[in-house]
């Protein structure tokens, strides 16, 4: 076994660093594979914002040769600065199912963050805050939303053997149009809007979405601060999940939840790519477009995959309007059958309690480990 670190200014290394997991899931029918070009921009440390104040390794685990595993180490300084830590974070774990291969990932992994004076590990969690956290560790038989993690149910064995414990779960949940929300429950959301006077704000076009992105960067750095991993975002790291959310995005699936003339929320809802990303396998060029075009019209998925709502105006009616948009983004649209909301994580026990009112079930669970390194 032998473990190289990634040149990033190596083609080949590159390569044989995102095809690893196309070769590895080969046979699979449920991975969805990542958009090429986001993967190469992760590695290209003059173009990802993640460079701009942090730093990463991206080791490859040889055997005969052969590619068998990779893993990236991140010392995510503003991350640290922020929450006054020394915390790592691995993400890119992909491996065959092989003890002494994974172990061989988390010791260049682990020396590497120990060289930094880095004390902790925790993970898989990615460069910016829109990349998928968590190794999947229920719910195997389900096809995962766009841009969350899909792994084999033996890579929770083999964080676990190299010394890792639970950190937190993120639960993500399921429903469809026979999703029932009770007369009197909508009847108090409308008496809510109409007294304390909110409203909800659709748009138009991508246009007019891009220009509201930092009432929503703004309302996020307030709303998520109490997440996991929660970082303020910069303004090169908005701009990129921007434009992420806005290629995928059908502008009247996404809502803002308006106190007066303030933003209070918003909710971000687009529908599920995943089919036509298996399709073309990731790559734009020749007919990745087609594909997802096609889809977009025929998907009967929605992924709810993004929102937040000021403490201020949290258990007084601004979320309960949030979820009766989000309910009608399902009903009112014939084309969508089914719906999944995306990585809540379980500590959120309020969203929880009132998603079961609404008969949204719990069906797939992402776990971020932790793991000292003193």
């Amino acid at each position: 076994m032998h473990i190289h670190r990634l040149d990033s200014a190596n083609r080949r290394d590159l390569r044989r660093y995102i095809d690893f997991p196309f070769q590895l899931y080969r046979e699979s029918g449920l991975w969805v594979p990542p958009f090429v070009g986001e993967m190469r921009a992760q590695l290209d440390l003059n173009r990802h914002p993640f460079y701009e104040h942090s730093e990463a390794a991206f080791f490859l685990a040889l055997e005969g040769g052969e590619v068998v595993g990779r893993i990236a180490a991140l010392d995510n300084a503003h991350y640290n600065e922020y929450h006054q830590k020394r915390t790592a974070f691995f993400c890119h774990f992909d491996v065959v199912n092989d003890p002494a291969a994974s172990r061989a990932l988390f010791d260049a992994a682990f020396d590497w963050a120990r060289g930094r004076g880095l004390d902790e590990m925790w993970g898989p969690q990615g460069l910016v805050a829109a990349d998928g956290k968590g190794l999947l560790v229920e719910g195997f038989e389900h096809r995962p939303a766009l841009g969350i993690a899909y792994n084999y149910p033996y890579y929770s064995e083999l964080v676990e053997d190299a010394g890792f414990e639970k950190g937190v779960d993120l639960v993500s949940c399921y429903t469809n149009r026979e999703m029932e929300v009770s007369e009197r429950f909508l009847r108090v959301a409308e008496k809510v809007r109409r007294r304390e006077g909110f409203r909800i704000v659709r748009f138009r076009n991508k246009t007019d979405l891009r220009a509201v992105v930092p009432l929503i960067t703004d309302i996020y750095n307030k709303a998520f601060a109490e997440v996991q991993g929660y970082v303020p975002l910069t303004e090169t790291e908005t701009r990129v999940i921007a434009d992420r959310i806005i290629s995928v995005a059908d502008p009247s699936l996404i809502a803002m939840l308006m106190k007066g003339d303030e933003v209070a929320g918003f909710a971000i809802t687009y529908p599920d790519l995943s089919a036509a990303i298996q399709r073309c396998k990731g790559r734009m060029w020749p007919l990745g477009w087609y594909y997802l075009m096609r889809e977009f019209k025929r998907t009967p998925w929605l992924n709810y995959n993004g929102g937040g709502i000021l403490a201020q105006y949290r258990g007084v009616g601004g979320d309960a309007l949030l979820y009766v948009e989000l309910y009608h983004m399902l009903i009112d649209h014939p084309q969508y059958q089914h719906a999944d909301l995306v990585q809540i994580q379980e500590t959120n026990t309020r969203m929880m309690q009132e998603l079961q009112l609404v008969q949204v079930k719990p069906y797939k669970r992402h776990r971020v480990y932790r793991r000292s390194l003193r």
